[in-house]
């Protein structure tokens, strides 16, 4: 199944790597703001997570200071790439990751989502509803060449009252590593 705008997204209960941001544990309704969420399925090692951190970084406080809850979510096999392993979670979170990243080390929340990259991003409003699902911007590998802030529209869009302009992208990545 693929989770696609105007669909209520399925709760999920997952360890959160980044213990200075949220509890140990997190399911949908801890990770909610007044105004709803913004899930990102990440990683460590995919090279356009990595040109992305500093943008998800700043999308996270910004979503946090307008009522919306932000989280990062890792469902790559850490067996195919270690770089994604619970311990370097923790590292990445301990060098000042502003949301709680959440591990996913059964795949099952990123099959009941449909995630299919990394990063992947579901903007969903304070019912759980998803309003956008795509790509960040349309240049995850190079902020220089960001032309569209796709999450950014669809987040003023909801939180003015409207539906965004467009609600549905391709995210722009490597694919979820699944376990064999």
């Amino acid at each position: 199944m693929s989770l696609e705008p105007g669909m209520k997204a399925p709760d999920f209960h997952l360890p959160n790597a980044n213990a200075h941001q949220g509890a140990a544990a997190m399911d949908l309704a801890a990770a909610r703001g007044e105004h709803g969420t913004v899930v990102v399925f990440e990683c460590n090692h995919c090279p356009y997570v990595v040109a992305s951190v500093g943008r998800l970084n700043a999308m996270a406080e910004h979503a946090t200071s307008v009522g919306v809850g932000f989280v990062g979510i890792n469902s790559n096999d850490p067996v195919v790439y270690e770089n994604d392993s619970w311990d370097n979670m923790v590292k990445r979170a301990n060098d000042g990751m502003p949301y709680p990243y959440l591990h996913d080390a059964e795949q099952t929340v990123a099959t009941a989502w449909g995630a299919e990259r990394t990063p992947e991003v579901y903007l969903l409003n304070a019912n759980d509803e998803v309003v956008y699902r795509g790509r960040m911007d349309d240049s995850p590998k190079d902020p220089g060449q960001v032309t569209v802030e796709d999450l950014r529209l669809a987040l003023e869009a909801m939180l003015s009252g409207a539906a965004p302009e467009v609600a549905r992208t391709q995210s722009i990545g490597c694919s979820v590593k699944w376990k064999a």
